[in-house]
């Protein structure tokens, strides 16, 4: 049902086609073109069909939201300006992938894949037909080569921990990785199962609690996907990505939350960019052993809660009575938040599957939450590897003791789910 109609702002650039008025409707006409349907988890990329959630074409739309996760605004904002025509589509000229990610048979299991489009780099080639009949398929997933020049790196070098190969390491200390970025696409049944939740409470509650922001969630039961305005992901991948899905390549790395206070400007509050240092050392050393390492880097800052929430934590936290504690580290966040953790490490193994890995030979990681999401569904860790006690900074001790005190994992083979019971709930590292 039509609900209102608008004029347009300022007149578009050159070229742009701009219609007279804009209709904003719950529900497409019945009459016309209707959109291709989405078979999420059928053998295939034809079976399953493209993810088409550009806005040049309105009619032909077959999701909910818009492509670009949490810059969507941004583009919006672009048009509304005047700087860029909304009728634009990407030239994807030489923009394929330089190495070669899959398939793998994960990307066929509705179980296994609920928040990304396996396909989302390949749009180019397995809808290439579509796309030349003129059909708007972006990308959701996009890979890249590059170096990464990192202090820590050069550190592990001249302590002998690493070595310059040429191939992986080279001689100014640069490392070779394949790095990937992947915007969130979301199978409503799918994220709704792994919650224990029905999709119409899901639904719901996505539509009331983002203010109405998207009122197909509860009009358009027939749109099963949803590209959410969130952070995505990068992965970064060390060695020949080609070991992918082989049992008998060796895997390492880690699976990192942002933190940009640690990560990109070295505040020593915290653990997290040591954390990730140390994570891309074993990653690198699992590639020179002639496996695969890889680091994926989830945008979810302050534990999803955010880095004004983060920052109102770090004022309750040193300014209580008898300061900074770690017996009321995680009280603190949740008297702020209202919950201590909003990552939701349910939906973190679906890159680790997209990847095609089954099993883990060195996690590096401390978290439990992390590594029991990551074998419930069915990934084997064979080795938990904790961070080394001097890679911690010491106005981080409260930190680390707040953890320690919540019963977080300290080394060895991967926690049994029973021994993981007990610290459901709390995550253990960022």
């Amino acid at each position: 049902m039509t609900t209102g109609t608008q004029s347009p702002p300022s007149p578009a650039p050159a070229g742009a086609a701009r219609s007279k008025h804009i209709t904003l409707t719950s529900h497409p006409p019945k009459s016309g073109p209707q959109p291709s349907r989405i078979e999420w988890g059928a053998p295939g990329a034809q079976a399953r069909g493209p993810i088409i959630g550009s806005t040049t074409d309105p009619s032909v739309r077959n999701v909910i939201g818009t492509h670009s996760g949490s810059y969507m605004l941004y583009r919006a904002l672009a048009v509304a300006a005047g700087a860029l025509s909304p009728m634009h589509k990407p030239d994807l000229t030489n923009t394929s992938p330089p190495d070669p990610i899959g398939p793998f048979p994960q990307w066929g299991d509705p179980e296994k894949i609920v928040s990304l489009d396996p396909y989302g780099h390949m749009v180019g080639e397995v809808f290439a037909a579509e796309l030349s009949r003129g059909l708007d398929i972006r990308p959701t997933i996009a890979v890249t080569r590059a170096h990464i020049d990192m202090p820590e790196i050069r550190a592990a070098l001249a302590a002998g921990r690493l070595k310059i190969d040429g191939k992986i390491v080279q001689p100014d200390g640069t490392v070779r990785t394949t790095k990937v970025a992947i915007e969130p696409v979301w199978f409503l049944p799918g994220i709704a199962k792994r919650f224990g939740i029905s999709e119409t409470d899901l639904r719901r509650g996505l539509f009331e609690y983002t203010g109405g922001m998207f009122p197909e969630l509860v009009t358009r039961p027939d749109m099963k996907v949803f590209l959410p305005p969130i952070g995505g992901t990068t992965v970064y991948l060390f060695g020949d990505v080609r070991g992918l899905g082989d049992p008998k390549t060796k895997i390492g790395g880690r699976v990192h939350d942002e933190c940009n206070g640690s990560d990109v400007f070295g505040s020593d509050i915290c653990t997290c960019r040591p954390y990730l240092a140390h994570g891309i050392e074993v990653a690198v050393e699992t590639a020179q052993q002639g496996g695969v390492g890889f680091i994926v880097y989830n945008r979810k800052e302050g534990r999803a809660l955010g880095e004004v929430t983060k920052f109102l934590v770090y004022n309750a936290r040193k300014r209580q009575e008898g300061g900074d504690q770690a017996a009321t580290y995680f009280k603190r966040t949740e008297c702020v938040a209202g919950v201590q953790d909003m990552r939701f490490q349910e939906l973190m193994p679906d890159v680790l599957h997209w990847l095609g890995i089954s099993r883990i030979d060195r996690f590096a990681s401390m978290s439990n939450m992390k590594s029991e999401a990551i074998t419930r569904t069915g990934i084997q860790i064979v080795e938990q590897v904790e961070i080394p006690p001097d890679l911690i900074p010491a106005d981080a001790s409260v930190e680390m003791e707040a953890k320690k005190a919540a019963g977080y994992f300290t080394g060895g083979p991967a926690p049994d789910a029973a021994k993981l019971e007990s610290t459901k709930g709390r995550d253990l590292d960022s």
